[in-house]
């Protein structure tokens, strides 16, 4: 089966409050296409799968699509959500998968290097195989078929409109052409030509990943260590409190038998000491947004992900002895690259059309 990974949704939504919820947008735009790429990188060592292919949405052709969104990444804590749909658009299942980093992670040597999200794709991947499993070969066979043919649909509906029937929410398989039909035949070539540009793609993933592996690491670091820092400054806080509340109480106490002040000098200092507490596990959290030492990392991750959307040096592609300057971000060269593949479909159905 092939499988379309589209880049993840990075959960970001105006209904979020970004500072109050601890969620970095730009990271989050970054890490939509790290993590697609992460979960191919998965996929592929079950060796259980065909092509499979990082692209820029859901357009792209394929057997199976992974659709995923990020429901949580704080350098200790990540969830993921995965759809995943074949192409006759049966939905297989959605799941949310999570993992919390240990807290002796970056203790261990042979972790050097590692990322330590990756065990949430590992389990993703495995769950996805056992979906798989359920399928008999004549099903896949025929979801493969069923690629087939959408795709050519997609580029002449009336010449395969009656193998196909869809019921606004289905395609069901009716029919097979003949495997000499011309028109299939046609755009099968054109598929293979549509496949070898999305592989391209793949590189351009490649290279935005490698780019921001090194700031990644250090802000995974960071935050990891941030967060176990301020967790225990909470535990602590929470345990001066109720040391507070109870000096409060016996203070009342004291006051009422007529004690001394002394002791109520002692209760300020306690309470401050809790404020103080609670005041630096906030601080701790905008360590590395502060740190110069960090500076250099925060702005290369800040560059790569102020849009989700990966950035491609304009290039000249061709097919057929005819080219096309595609331009913009991978969204819209893709975009722009099957309008010029469908271009070329009706000019040879139609050569009297200039092209």
């Amino acid at each position: 089966m092939d499988i379309i990974i589209p880049t993840f949704n990075p959960g970001l939504s105006e209904d979020i409050d970004y500072v109050k919820e601890g969620v970095w947008p730009e990271l989050r735009r970054a890490e939509a296409n790290r993590f697609a790429l992460i979960l191919k990188e998965e996929l592929i060592k079950t060796n259980r799968f065909g092509a499979i292919r990082v692209t820029p949405n859901k357009d792209a052709t394929g057997d199976v699509y992974i659709l995923g969104s990020i429901e949580e990444s704080d350098g200790r804590t990540v969830e993921i959500n995965l759809e995943l749909y074949d192409i006759s658009g049966n939905q297989w299942f959605s799941k949310s998968f999570d993992h919390e980093v240990e807290e002796t992670f970056y203790d261990v040597y042979r972790n050097n290097g590692k990322d330590p999200y990756v065990p949430v794709f590992t389990e993703a991947a495995e769950y996805i195989v056992d979906k798989l499993d359920n399928f008999s070969g004549n099903e896949l066979n025929s979801l493969k078929s069923l690629t087939d043919l959408r795709f050519a649909a997609s580029f002449s509906d009336d010449a395969f409109k009656e193998y196909l029937n869809f019921d606004g929410q289905n395609f069901e398989l009716l029919g097979l052409p003949s495997k000499d039909n011309p028109m299939l035949i046609r755009t099968k070539a054109i598929r293979v030509r549509d496949q070898l540009f999305v592989d391209h793609l793949q590189d351009e993933y490649e290279f935005f990943n490698s780019s921001m592996n090194d700031s990644y690491s250090m802000w995974q670091k960071e935050s990891m260590l941030e967060s176990l820092a301020a967790s225990k400054a909470r535990n602590k806080a929470v345990g001066q409190a109720i040391f507070g509340v109870l000096a409060v109480g016996l203070a009342i106490a004291s006051a009422a038998s007529g004690s001394n002040s002394g002791y109520n000098r002692n209760v300020g200092r306690d309470l401050a000491t809790v404020t103080g507490a609670v005041g630096g596990a906030i601080l701790i959290k905008e360590s590395f947004k502060t740190s110069a030492e960090a500076k250099i990392h925060r702005d290369a991750l800040e560059e790569l992900g102020r849009s989700i959307d990966l950035e491609v040096a304009p290039q000249v592609v061709a097919f057929e002895q005819k080219t096309v300057k595609l331009t913009g971000d991978a969204n819209q060269q893709f975009a722009q690259w099957r309008a010029f593949l469908k271009k070329i479909y009706l000019q040879e159905e139609t050569p009297e059309v200039q092209f």
